[in-house]
This record gives structure tokens, C-alpha cells and sequence, in this order.
């Protein structure tokens, strides 16, 4: 199994890049995304999905951990093939993805080419919860004699939430909201730590 490849980027065209390692080049399906991260010639890594059929075998390649969660996330839910998971993140990113989760805006996903609405709020349905959204707030009030939250605090558990459902630790979570508006909604809250997370990888 690939976890990743690393190494110049030989080729570079819409929906490809093509990783030289050590000689074999990796051709990688990937993203608008990823691909306006990658430099022709310049060294990058791609976090790697699988994906073997009986009449193809295709790498589908990822700038960061969070796309590729958010992909394989989107594959899971029933009708929803790689080719449309990869639209539907090219059309707005990992960040707006998500977003459109929690926010359950359909209009956000049917943007992306080949996604109808049916698709869309099914996407929304089934990982709306895996996203960290519902009522999960009413999960984190502590115990009876703990002194009253702040009305934000639920959007801070939901926050955290989200993102460990992306596959982020406590720490990179703290890490990457340290700074946060203490005010600031769920989203924003989200986005915020979303685009921390891009800009250390």
C-alpha cells in the first residue's frame, strides 16, 4: 500500500500530476486543489487512495491529510464514486466541503459537475454526524456542579469535533485554534483552523 510519494513534480495538467520517484514517475489523479499547490518541477508529496478495479488501478493524489480524509469520507457515503468526490473538492476545497456539511447548504455541492441534488443532501445526511455536526453540543456540559459555559462554548466542542473527524489530534486541533475569535461561529471556527492546517503542511 502507498502512504504517500514524494519528489519533483514532472508533470503537471488538469487533474494530474505526475510524481518522479527516484526515477518511476507516479502518475496521481488529483485535485484543483492540490494542483494549484504543486509547482512543475518542484518537490512535493501527495498523500495516496487507492483505488483497484478489475479494469483499472488509479492513485489518486492529495496536497494534505485533510482532503484526503474528506475524500474518503465523501467515496463512503452510497453513490458517490471517486470521479464526483473529486469534483465536488476541486469545485471548493476541503474547507468549503466541509462547511457545506455542517452547514447542510446543498447549493455549495451541486456547484461541483455531476453532483445533483439528490447526491447532495444524501452527502449531507449521511456525514453531517461524521463531521461533527447535529447536537453534539449537548455532549460537552460537564458535570453537575461545573460552572455555567459561555452560549459559544458548544461552537467550540463542535469545532473540535469536526476536525478530530478529519483525523487531527487534540494537539494539532489546540495548535491550530489557538488565536480563534472566542466569539466566532462554528464555521468560522472551523475555517479558521482548516486554513492553519494548510499552511503547515
Amino acid at each position: 500500500m502507498l502512504y504517500y510519494v514524494s519528489g519533483p513534480v514532472a508533470v503537471l495538467e488538469p487533474g494530474l500530476a505526475v510524481i518522479d520517484c527516484g526515477g518511476v514517475g507516479y502518475g496521481c489523479r488529483v485535485t484543483a486543489y492540490t494542483a494549484s499547490q504543486l509547482k512543475l518541477d518542484k518537490s512535493a508529496r501527495l498523500y495516496i487512495t487507492e483505488s483497484i478495479r478489475e479494469d483499472a488501478f488509479e492513485l489518486y493524489g492529495f496536497i494534505s491529510r485533510e482532503e484526503q480524509r474528506c475524500f474518503e469520507l465523501l467515496t463512503s457515503v452510497n453513490g458517490v464514486g471517486p470521479k464526483a468526490a473529486m469534483s465536488i473538492l476541486s469545485a471548493g476545497g476541503p474547507q468549503n466541503f466541509t462547511l457545506a456539511v455542517m452547514t447542510g447548504d446543498e447549493k455549495m455541492l451541486t456547484a461541483a459537475q455531476g453532483v445533483g441534488k439528490k447526491i447532495a443532501q444524501r452527502i449531507i445526511l449521511e456525514l453531517k454526524d461524521k463531521i461533527g455536526g447535529g447536537n453534539m453540543e449537548l455532549d460537552f456540559s460537564g458535570g453537575a456542579a461545573a460552572a455555567p459555559m459561555p452560549q459559544n462554548a458548544g461552537n467550540a466542542a463542535l469545532a473540535n469535533a469536526a476536525l478530530q473527524e478529519l483525523g487531527y489530534s487534540p494537539a494539532e486541533i489546540a495548535a491550530a485554534l489557538k488565536g480563534v475569535d472566542p466569539k466566532a461561529s462554528t464555521e468560522e471556527m472551523v475555517r479558521y483552523a482548516l486554513r492553519a492546517m494548510v499552511l503547515k503542511n
